[in-house]
């Protein structure tokens, strides 16, 4: 019989914003005596039957990029997925096994690697800033560099290379959609600022945006800020999920590393769990 584990979260009711792995999360805190509320922010809108991706992949078989730059390890799986549908993923995987690879992150590496594919460098922000800057430094005039990008878009990467002087090819495997139940999200900022939710977590910068938006309509911004310095625990997966929130005035808890393991043990530990940050 196991161990039952320690209940450092009752009595706290933990809202959960995200779409993707929402579930993961839910059960990470409940186990802990947590009672969840969900309120996707925003859903996660896949490509894997976009005629336009399997165009675009078509043409990037007939011209191969020097570099590639993979974003996110769902988009690539994606990327793929979609390919093999369109019964060109093993020429995809042969054409991306030519270029030079970069990946924004371990996330992107695992999942290059377990595609077959080599990684020469990792960004070890994790963000698309330190992909442009190293880019930049190095020299991309006449290249060709495929980009897959996450779901908020090229985050001035493909402008910034077309700027110095490469030819880019962008590939959206999935974009951020609307949230699935507004009403829900309207809810949440409302409980929020009525002091009805202890924990409040984000696991990416545009649900943050759409949270917030909820929140201006609703008219309960203030309250909500005044809530983050009291009563209520705002959690970020990474800085780069913090930056819209530290905008509007509100710190968030950040693991040390960007990883929704170690997101739950910050949490945990915040509130009295035994042990140090761990990818979990």
């Amino acid at each position: 019989m196991s161990t039952p584990l320690p209940a450092v979260m009752a009595g706290r009711t933990v809202l959960i914003t995200a779409d993707r792995r929402s579930d993961d999360l839910a059960e990470a805190f409940a186990r802990r005596g947590a009672t969840i509320q969900h309120a996707a922010a925003m859903s996660i809108v896949h490509h894997s039957d976009d005629e336009r991706l399997v165009e675009d992949t078509r043409a990037l078989l007939a011209a191969p990029p020097d570099l590639l730059v993979v974003t996110t390890g769902a988009g690539l799986k994606g990327w793929l997925a979609a390919a093999d549908v369109a019964g060109i993923g093993e020429d995809l995987r042969r054409v991306l096994g030519t270029a030079r690879i970069l990946a924004r992150g371990p996330k992107a590496k695992g999942a290059l690697i377990a595609a077959g594919l080599p990684v020469e460098w990792v960004a070890a922000s994790e963000t698309t800033a330190e992909i442009t800057e190293h880019l930049l430094a190095e020299g991309v005039t006449g290249t060709k560099v495929a980009v897959q990008h996450h779901g908020s878009g090229s985050d001035g990467l493909d402008e910034a290379l077309g700027g110095a002087g490469a030819e880019v090819a962008p590939f959206v495997v999935y974009r951020w959609g609307p949230a699935p139940d507004p009403a829900a999200v309207t809810a949440s900022v409302r409980a929020v600022a009525a002091g009805e939710i202890s924990d409040v977590i984000f696991t990416s910068a545009p649900a943050v945006e759409a949270w917030w938006a909820a929140a201006e309509s609703a008219g309960v911004t203030d309250e909500i800020v005044l809530r983050s310095h009291d009563t209520v625990l705002f959690a970020a997966v990474g800085p780069v999920t913090a930056a819209p929130l530290l905008a509007k005035g509100v710190t968030p808890l950040v693991p040390q590393r960007s990883r929704m393991g170690a997101l739950v043990r910050a949490v945990l530990v915040h509130h009295g769990d035994g042990g140090s940050e761990s990818d979990g």
